[in-house]
């Protein structure tokens, strides 16, 4: 552990969990203080206990601007500025296969969360460091927003106005020294995909798991802690000429499927 973040204020929305709360615990073994947002009051604020006073619960719902200025009304009062802002609250939606059986019964509350959310905590943010000699914004899309696939339909429509959003918002805040990129987890250990595939029929889970081992050329499991080194490099000093960029960290997804079909014909 070194000191990257040292005299940073971070927020990490989504912090009481998953890959939310690996990023808390590396920014704060980086130096920094962090609050954390998220709607679980319980989790959120026994996380801030445990971690001591450089750590500050609020709860917030994102999709809420009023609750997002506050957010960072509050960040600005307790710990005098703020340098750092991670927008990964997220929510996820049915995992029906085919589209046209899906009711799209959840397509409002997941736009509002895992799309507006972000762009609010990037706007209320945003405000602050452009007249406070710019900062760093994060936002946290998927491989299921810049790979296309099938089922969960709201959740990769909006995990793909995160990433684009990223980079539009990137052009216009770059005049204010705001840095805004964005990471895209892919067959990571979370939360949000426990949610989606517990609903899966027993042993569905489990196959989908296989089928993501086999189109994955790293032959290792992602943790929440891989995502929270990509939001360090891009939080701290060693990205200050990157932004506008999307991140995957997805153990190869993105780039191919592994099997060579060269040396599969050859035999």
């Amino acid at each position: 552990m070194g000191n990257e973040l040292e005299g940073k204020i971070a927020v990490v929305t989504g912090g009481a969990a998953g890959l939310g709360l690996a990023m808390v615990e590396r920014f704060q073994a980086e130096g920094a203080k962090v609050v954390v947002a998220d709607i679980d009051r319980a989790k959120g604020a026994a996380l801030a206990e445990q971690l001591g006073p450089d750590v500050l619960f609020v709860e917030t719902d994102v999709s809420k601007s009023s609750q997002v200025e506050a957010l960072v009304a509050t960040t600005v009062e307790r710990f005098g500025g703020l340098h750092v802002m991670v927008n990964n609250a997220g929510i996820p939606t049915a995992m029906t296969m085919r589209f046209l059986d899906d009711d799209l019964a959840d397509f409002q509350r997941v736009i509002d969360v895992d799309l507006l959310g972000v762009m609010l905590g990037t706007q209320h943010a945003g405000r602050h460091m452009a007249a406070h000699g710019g900062g760093a914004i994060i936002n946290i899309t998927s491989i299921g927003g810049i790979h296309a696939g099938c089922a969960e339909w709201s959740y990769r429509a909006a995990k793909a106005g995160v990433a684009h959003f990223s980079k539009c918002v990137a052009i216009d805040l770059a005049r204010e020294d705001i840095r805004v990129n964005c990471i895209a987890p892919g067959a990571v250990v979370s939360d949000i995909l426990s949610t989606a595939t517990a609903q899966l029929e027993p042993g569905t889970a489990e196959k989908l798991r296989d089928i993501m081992r086999s189109i994955r050329p790293l032959d290792r499991q992602g943790t929440p802690e891989d995502i929270a080194e990509a939001a360090l490099y891009f939080a701290g000093e060693r990205s200050r000429y990157v932004t506008g960029t999307v991140l995957p960290v997805d153990g190869g997804m993105t780039a191919g499927h592994p099997n060579n079909p060269l040396a599969d014909a050859h035999g």
